[in-house]
């Protein structure tokens, strides 16, 4: 719920407030499009090599279809629709829970492992091209401790 809401005077936002907003955003959608772009070479978008990342740093390479909807921040059904086209491809497979029949694991597939170790070193690249090479040691730790507080709160309302 946004304050104005209760009948509170919207605060609006600055004009510093509003172009550090709108630099953000702007900063962040075009950093997501060039690196989607630069994985589409490996017929992979964002979203599978985030899934393909978390997989691989697993214990067995295997997450609860839940945890991993989590960790990738997506609602469970369009993790399952993302899954499913990763299947396809033979980057991952489902397998039931052995404990609890009612959930299901991600698994990566021998497929999904030889892609992730080809694709991580150029993925790094362009991150450190469109991005970490940018800005300054200062700058970086800046920018961590400011999103910091802004991660916390948005996690503690999930």
């Amino acid at each position: 719920m946004i304050a104005a809401v209760n009948d509170e005077e919207p605060r609006w936002l600055s004009t510093m407030e509003q172009r550090a907003w709108r630099a953000h955003l702007t900063a962040h959608k075009l950093l997501e499009h060039r690196l989607d772009r630069d994985l589409q070479t490996f017929g992979l978008s964002v979203n599978d090599y985030e899934i393909l990342v978390n997989l691989s740093e697993s214990a067995e390479h295997r997450m609860r279809m839940s945890d991993l909807a989590d960790a990738t921040i997506q609602s469970r059904s369009r993790l399952s629709h993302q899954i499913s086209r990763m299947e396809a491809a033979g980057l991952v497979a489902r397998e039931t829970c052995v404990d609890d029949r009612r959930g299901t694991f991600a698994v990566l597939t021998e497929h999904g492992w030889a892609t992730i170790q080809q694709v991580a070193p150029h993925h790094v690249a362009s991150v450190r091209q469109h991005f970490i090479d940018l800005l300054t040691d200062d700058q970086l730790r800046e920018l961590e401790a400011a999103y910091s507080p802004v991660v916390t709160h948005l996690k503690s309302l999930r």
